[in-house]
């Protein structure tokens, strides 16, 4: 007789197209677990890839939802909503920047609003459109931030991609410097690449960056959509640099579920965008910016940028333990709750062994296991999670 999940995963197989190759039904979630349809409770390090840094289903969130689809759920761009309104204030509040923001539906959206606003710049500053984004990077399945994306397989059968783009090698600046001409408008970079195997930028890498993009009078953007809303520590990766972008983009987390994306600027580029020359129907939709609103607030009140820090240094302690264990695991790196365990091997194989106990998390990269927990991480979570990988890399290495 088949379960619940089984019946689910063929209706699913027979009726959306096989873009994804999903293992398990979920039906609920509720701070650091998910629970599937038949019942079995799960850890979820994967935070839905990034999204539920508040956790799932968080109270406060919860409420902001319900209240404001109780009010208006839609008002289009062609009038002003308040809660919108309120999180562009926010989130040029928190980051310093002086500018400001553009509201899309994802991070692949914001991605493009980025190198579109930075092509529109440099057609009036020289006629420069040239983005320089680095290798084993990731910024979106659309055709521009696919040719942004600088990994093969992702970019497969979709030729011919848009032109505009140079490549160059992540923490290598010189690498960057060469890949720069007259064509150059922009250097878009992640501060610590996700989907790439969770490499941080060095201090020495992002500074070099900016020194740069000052020199040539080029854009600094900062791939936020995966590493921001607190995930390393501070509300936006680039924040644990001495540095500051000229525009940033965030998603994933930011409505903590609820589609939302959005393009930070500073003052200088604050309206090279004009009226009719970019627009997103549901950019700034009132729900999505109502639960954005208290995803910020629960952020605030429960301190988890700090939380971020204290609970990745532990994460990162842990499997350092592990490292030292077993040959096959060789590295642990990353920043706050955004922690990547580098294997010689195929980290699948590692990640069903944790799913088979209990445990979720994701690839990254060639060879990556990436933790993503959501930010409300007990000791006590992780302290069960850390069993679950130990029972893992047993099962797994025959010990």
């Amino acid at each position: 007789m088949s379960t619940k999940s089984e019946e689910i995963l063929e209706q699913y197989k027979s009726a959306m197209m096989p873009t994804y190759a999903p293992s398990a039904v979920l039906a609920s979630g509720k701070g650091v677990t998910v629970r599937d349809v038949d019942g079995l409770s799960l850890y979820d390090f994967t935070s839905g890839i990034g999204v539920h840094n508040v956790g799932h289903c968080h109270p406060k969130v919860v409420k902001a939802i319900q209240s404001q689809a109780g009010k208006l759920t839609h008002s289009s761009n062609l009038f002003v909503n308040e809660p919108a309104t309120k999180l562009a204030a926010k989130l040029v509040e928190l980051s310093g920047l002086g500018g400001k923001v553009f509201f899309c539906n994802s991070g692949a959206e914001a991605n493009e609003a980025a190198i579109k606003l930075a092509r529109k710049w440099g057609s009036a500053n020289g006629g420069r459109y040239e983005v320089v984004t680095m290798r084993s990077g990731f910024h979106g399945r659309t055709l521009a931030t696919l040719a942004a994306t600088a990994q093969a397989w992702c970019q497969e059968g979709y030729d011919p991609l848009p032109v505009g783009f140079a490549y160059a090698d992540f923490n290598d600046i010189e690498s960057v410097r060469a890949a720069v001409n007259e064509r150059t408008v922009a250097i878009m970079l992640e501060p610590v690449q996700g989907e790439g195997g969770v490499t941080p930028a060095t201090e020495e890498f992002m500074k070099g960056v900016r020194a740069l993009c000052d020199e040539k009078n080029l854009l600094m953007i900062c791939d936020e959509v995966q590493c921001g809303m607190g995930r390393t520590g501070t509300w936006f990766a680039w924040q644990g640099y001495d540095v500051k972008p000229d525009l940033f983009t965030l998603a994933k987390a930011i409505a903590d579920g609820i589609p939302m994306g959005a393009l930070v600027s500073n003052a200088k580029f604050a309206d090279v965008f004009t009226v009719s020359s970019h627009a997103s129907t549901f950019g700034g939709n009132p729900v999505a910016a109502a639960a954005a609103l208290a995803v910020i607030d629960v952020i605030e009140g429960e301190k988890l940028l700090d939380r971020a820090v204290e609970m990745g240094n532990l994460l990162k302690e842990a499997l350092q333990g592990f490292v030292d264990k077993y040959d096959k695991l060789l590295e642990v790196r990353g920043k706050g709750l955004m922690v990547g365990l580098v294997v010689d091997g195929d980290p699948k194989e590692i990640v069903e062994a944790f799913r088979a106990q209990g445990l979720l998390a994701l690839t990254a990269g060639g060879g990556v296991v990436r933790f993503l927990p959501p930010l409300v991480l007990q000791e006590d979570d992780l302290e069960d999670a850390t069993d679950m990988m130990s029972d893992a890399f047993d099962c797994v290495f025959g010990e």
